[in-house]
C-alpha cells in the first residue's frame, strides 16, 4: 500500500477491511472488485480480489487473479487455491499439474499439505476413494503428537477414510482433528460424534439380531414349559 498516496490509500484499505468483515461473499467479492479497480498493481489488493472470488465460487476470475497476485508477490502459498479452481472448472489434469510441479516441490510444508488436501479432493471427485486416502499418508500425518497446523490435514483424511468405507478409522481422525483445531475452524467434533453415534446404532442392530435369534432358536415347548414353572 506504500506505493498508493495517502488518500488512496486509506479508501484502498477500508474496501479490504470490508472485504474481510462482510458475511455476504458476494458483497465482499463487489468491495474487492472496487479495491482493484483502484489499485491493480498492488499484491495485497489482488489477492484479497482473488479469495474474495473464491469465496463466492467465481472460479475463472479466482484462478485469474491467484496468478496475478502470484506475479506481483511471487508467493507459492496460492498454489492450493489454484489448484482447487482447476478442479472447481471441472480441470482435473491441471489440477495435478499444479499440485505436482516444480513449484509446488518448492513451495512451504503448510503450503505442501494443502496441495495434498487438493489432490486428495480430486481423487474423490474421480471416485478414486482408496487413492485419496494414500494421497494424504504425508510424514506430517503420522506425527505423534498432533499439531493445530495440521488440524485439516487430519480433517481431510478423515474424510477421505469416510468416503473409503472405513468407518472406524474416520472416527479417530476426526477426534484427533477435533483435538487439533483449537480455534473451532472445522466440524470435526460434530462428524466425530456422528460416527460414535453410527457406532452405538450399530451395536442396537447387532443386539436386537441377536436377540432374535435367540427366539428362532428356541424350542417351540420352551415358553409354554416356562409358564408351566
Amino acid at each position: 500500500m506504500r506505493t498508493l498516496p495517502g488518500d488512496l490509500a486509506e479508501v484502498v484499505a477500508r474496501l479490504l477491511v470490508a472485504t474481510s468483515v462482510t458475511d455476504d461473499p458476494n458483497l465482499a467479492y463487489r468491495y474487492a472488485t472496487k479495491a482493484r479497480s483502484l489499485a491493480a498493481r498492488v499484491g495485497v489488493v489482488r489477492e484479497t480480489c482473488a479469495i474474495a472470488a473464491y469465496q463466492a465460487g467465481h472460479w475463472t476470475t479466482a484462478l485469474a487473479e491467484f496468478r496475478a497476485a502470484r506475479r506481483l508477490t511471487g508467493r507459492n502459498s496460492y498454489l492450493p487455491l489454484m489448484a482447487d479452481c482447476e478442479r472447481a472448472l471441472g480441470r482435473p489434469d491441471r489440477a495435478l499439474e499444479i499440485v505436482n510441479g516444480p513449484d509446488a516441490r518448492s513451495a512451504d510444508r503448510q503450503t505442501r499439505i494443502e496441495l495434498r488436501i487438493v489432490e486428495s479432493g480430486i481423487r474423490r471427485d474421480q471416485g478414486l476413494f482408496d487413492a485419496a486416502v494414500v494421497a494424504l499418508q504425508i510424514p506430517e500425518l503420522t506425527s505423534e503428537r498432533s499439531r493445530p497446523e495440521y488440524a485439516r490435514l487430519y480433517y481431510a483424511y478423515a474424510d477421505a477414510l469416510v468416503q473409503a468405507g472405513r468407518g472406524d478409522e474416520a472416527r479417530e481422525w476426526f477426534g484427533r482433528a477435533a483435538d487439533a483445531d483449537a480455534d473451532g475452524e472445522t466440524d470435526a467434533a460434530e462428524r466425530y460424534d456422528e460416527l460414535d453415534d453410527y457406532s452405538f446404532d450399530d451395536l442396537d442392530a447387532d443386539a436386537g439380531l441377536d436377540e432374535d435369534d435367540n427366539l428362532d432358536d428356541a424350542e417351540p415347548g420352551d415358553a409354554d414349559a416356562d409358564e408351566d414353572d
